[in-house]
């Protein structure tokens, strides 16, 4: 009898995991292609040399050879250090972020590589679904074929936002140092560098002191993945000019599209 109901209780465990298991196939499926159409219909609607045609176009985009090497290593190590390794989609981060997200039930942790937040930039909204999150990937593809790594990461750091009304990396560097962004010191390329992330908490005309704590962070990750040396590390902290909102120099203004 024992013997039966030990049995009875494998089976229908063993009914329940194989259904379960089945309705998640279904749901990722159903999820991926609604990514997929949503992705389709972004493409038709615009080819990626079209939407790289329209970044370069605007006013204050800044071509790659005119940012500092600083910048650029500050922007890589602290976004995708796997950038230059990857094919537009970080397995390794995904699979981080996805078991962060089932602990917290939330979609807090993306995951996404730099050419996937381009293809948000360029294509998606900024809510936080796996619908869009998919399309990403799929787009992600696309853009890695269409353009090097070099174009990528151009296209990126002149859609991204940087608080106070700026979209890139001109603009924003114009805005707070007063300054061509091949202008920008090591300091400022770091603090820079670190305000996409989260730039309604990191806005240097807003909240000065949490954009320096950044700053350390995104530092820290330079010493980790781009052979900063720590010594270097703490000349850039040490060195960064002290940023004080509401007292721009002449040249500068408090936010993009604000006169002089």
């Amino acid at each position: 009898m024992k013997a039966k109901k030990k049995l009875s209780f494998v089976l229908i465990f063993r009914n329940v995991f194989v259904t379960v298991f089945l309705l998640g196939v279904c749901a990722a499926g159903a999820v991926t292609l609604r990514g997929y159409f949503l992705y389709t219909a972004a493409l038709e609607d615009l080819p990626p040399l079209q939407a790289a045609r329209q970044v370069r176009d605007q006013e204050g985009f800044t071509p790659l050879d005119q940012l500092p090497d600083t910048y650029l290593d500050a922007v890589v190590a602290a976004e995708d250090h796997r950038f230059y390794e990857h094919n537009g989609v970080d397995v390794i981060a995904i699979g981080r972020a996805v078991l962060n997200d089932i602990k917290s039930l939330s979609l807090e942790e993306g995951g996404s590589t730099l050419t996937q937040q381009l293809a948000k930039n360029l294509y998606f909204t900024q809510e936080k679904e796996f619908t869009r999150k998919i399309a990403e990937v799929f787009m992600a593809w696309d853009l890695e074929s269409e353009f090097s790594k070099d174009e990528i990461l151009e296209l990126y750091v002149n859609s991204i936002y940087f608080g106070s009304g700026c979209y890139t990396v001109g603009d924003a560097s114009r805005t707070y140092f007063g300054k061509e962004p091949a202008k920008m010191t090591d300091g400022e390329a770091t603090l820079l560098a670190g305000i996409p992330n989260a730039p309604s908490v990191y806005d240097l005309n807003e909240n000065p002191d949490l954009a320096r704590q950044r700053q350390e962070q995104v530092v820290g990750l330079m010493v980790k993945y781009a052979g900063l040396s720590q010594d270097r590390a703490d000349l850039i902290l040490e060195g960064s000019a002290e940023y004080t909102p509401g007292n721009p120099p002449a040249s500068q203004s408090l936010s993009c599209g604000t006169p002089d």
